[in-house]
């Protein structure tokens, strides 16, 4: 189909050089990566990810490591839970899978911390699989060429996975191909506020262009508030945690939100969803 050459042939000549779709990227660094991009952009996870790679290869080498390493690697990237969960699925491919990460999409689905969306990725984006892989850059693309909306509704419908399975080119490694291609034409290209359609390969194809972009007329889309929210201080006092190698007197954390009773709320949010531990009273370290 044109629509397909069109990217593909884009793809080809634009696409930008990663270390994680590079030939010799393992299962492990896709999975990775893939946990990592979720809501982060690439320029802040790459750095990250190198260096996790380089401390942790193997998802033998993060499970030796412990969580509480796997949150201080992590950094800024934001939404730290993402490190436990990846090392609950390293625990769980060690332990179930022999060490290595599996090809099948549905044993993918069933690690802690993978989703739909994830397992997709990784079977087709690891393992050459033919899989629609639906993330917020393809379901923008899809709904402007073939339906002429500016953006997708909140959450994924069964019509828009049929589209997606539609698209997909036949032979399994070309839809694989096919499903990052159209992910990199909305994160470079048919971006979220400011599209370059005069840049884009299927311009000619494009419904929403032909239809002189119509604006979204959907639900409201959530906006990205961060300072002053309970995310932000919980980043604050996650970053002291990290900064030291043993554990932290509540004076410390004090320090750095004012808000007492947001900072209570938080403090007792980490310890909640595992990200902090309290060995003793007034006393608290990562896992």
């Amino acid at each position: 189909m044109e629509l397909q050459d069109r990217v593909l042939s884009w793809y080809a000549d634009s696409a930008r050089d990663l270390p994680w779709r590079r030939p010799e990227a393992t299962p492990w660094g896709v999975l990775v990566s893939e946990i990592m991009l979720q809501q982060t952009p690439v320029s802040r996870v790459q750095p990250v990810w190198e260096a996790w790679m380089e401390a942790w290869p193997r998802p033998a080498d993060l499970v030796v490591a412990g969580a509480g390493e796997a949150v201080r690697a992590w950094g800024r990237l934001g939404y730290p839970r993402r490190a436990l969960r990846l090392h609950a699925a390293a625990t769980a491919i060690v332990d179930q899978h022999g060490g290595e990460v599996p090809s099948d999409h549905a044993e993918l689905l069933a690690l802690p911390g993978v989703g739909e969306y994830t397992a997709a990725a990784v079977a087709s984006f690891a393992f050459g699989q033919r899989h629609a892989v639906l993330d917020t850059n393809v379901r923008r693309v899809l709904v402007r060429v073939v339906e002429g909306q500016e953006y997708p509704g909140t959450s994924v419908t069964r019509a828009e996975r049929d589209l997606a399975v539609s698209l997909l080119p036949d032979e399994p490694s070309e839809a694989a191909t096919w499903g990052v291609a159209v992910m990199e034409l909305g994160a470079l290209v048919c971006t979220a506020a400011r599209p370059r359609c005069t840049a884009c390969p299927v311009q000619e194809l494009c419904r929403w262009r032909a239809d002189g972009h119509p604006a979204y007329d959907g639900p409201p889309r959530r906006g990205q508030t961060y300072a002053g929210t309970d995310r932000q201080c919980r980043g604050r006092l996650l970053e002291v945690l990290r900064s030291e190698p043993g554990p932290v007197h509540r004076s410390r954390l004090d320090a750095v939100w004012s808000d007492e009773v947001q900072r209570g709320r938080c403090l007792a949010g980490l310890l909640e969803d595992g990200l902090a531990v309290q060995p003793s009273d007034d006393v608290y370290a990562l896992p």
